[in-house]
């Protein structure tokens, strides 16, 4: 836990996700070559259905490559002094960018299907469930990279007497942001698959076209999820969190009287906070050193500023 009575210390306040970055490498490289495969075939081969698979898979291509290197860049500029609370939030701004692709994505879904329902075209089966059967595969393999085994953990602190309880359940947004990307294209893979061969020996030809606009109203569902959480971040909308009740309580058990004028919180890290606090006392003998020491109790709080006006 960082010392928060340290005169000295690094701003640098999440270490990043080093296995989630390979992983996401991987899972680029594997979506591009599949890319690369689909649009060759189709110039080659005169398929429509190829070409289409395969620009459409080249936005979660982008979408992959814009949170490895969204990884890469906090790394490399860990240690600039310009980010005066770490680099983590270029990796949450990843995550909101790839939510709004994601979200463009769902539209072109949308109007596609909409146009094919209207304008039926024919279709090559065969083919189609071929190409849609190795996409398939390709995102689960991708899917069971990026898959999220966060942390699930419960401190136990003692003070005053009392248990302080500090519950953990914090999501990597950038590595969520690119497991949904391949979500996103394993969903419309598996409805491709059902209305392929729904159309192939029933006949439902429409049914492509539905499945494609519930596959649009889902992924865009999963894409607006996913920016409110990042949007949140960015614009540090924290003050609702628990850790804020959790600083009220501390100075109250230091003493009832002390007022909070004037508290600030924001993320800095994956489950990670800073705060500003403004206290008004009569207590003479009450230090900012005495307050930081009580807040570390609470170790998601990895950063506090403490201003103490006496009456």
């Amino acid at each position: 836990m960082l010392n928060l009575l340290s005169t000295q210390h690094s701003h640098q306040f999440d270490e990043g996700n080093p296995l989630a970055q390979k992983k996401i490498l991987i899972a680029t490289i594997f979506t591009g070559v599949m890319m690369v495969a689909e649009i060759f075939g189709g110039i080659v081969f005169n398929s429509m259905a190829l070409l289409a698979d395969g620009w459409h898979m080249s936005s979660h291509m982008v979408a992959l490559g814009l949170a490895y290197v969204a990884y890469r860049a906090a790394r490399h500029y860990a240690n600039d002094e310009r980010f005066c609370f770490g680099t983590w939030k270029i990796e949450i701004l990843a995550g909101y960018s790839s939510a709004i692709l994601l979200m463009v994505v769902a539209a072109m879904m949308c109007y596609s299907s909409i146009e094919r329902l209207f304008n039926p075209v024919q279709i090559h089966y065969n083919e189609a469930i071929l190409i849609a059967i190795l996409g398939l595969i390709v995102n689960l393999i991708c899917a069971w990279l990026l898959h999220d085994n966060h942390h699930h953990s419960h401190d136990h602190h003692d003070h005053h007497n009392h248990d302080h309880h500090s519950h953990h359940h914090e999501h990597d947004l950038n590595q969520k942001a690119a497991y949904l990307h391949v979500i996103a294209d394993a969903t419309t893979s598996v409805l491709a698959i059902i209305a392929l061969f729904a159309a192939k020996y029933f006949g439902w030809n429409f049914l492509d076209a539905v499945l494609g606009i519930v596959g649009a109203i889902l992924v865009s569902k999963w894409a607006w999820g996913l920016i409110k959480q990042t949007s949140k971040t960015l614009l540090d909308a924290e003050m609702k969190e628990p850790v804020v009740e959790e600083i009220r309580e501390v100075i109250t058990e230091l003493n009832p009287t002390i007022q909070i004028t004037d508290l600030h919180v924001w993320k800095v890290g994956k489950g990670k906070f800073s705060s500003i606090l403004a206290l008004d006392t009569q207590d003479h003998s009450l230090t900012p050193e005495i307050v930081k020491r009580a807040l570390s109790v609470h170790e998601e709080i990895v950063h506090a500023s403490v201003e103490i006006n006496y009456r």
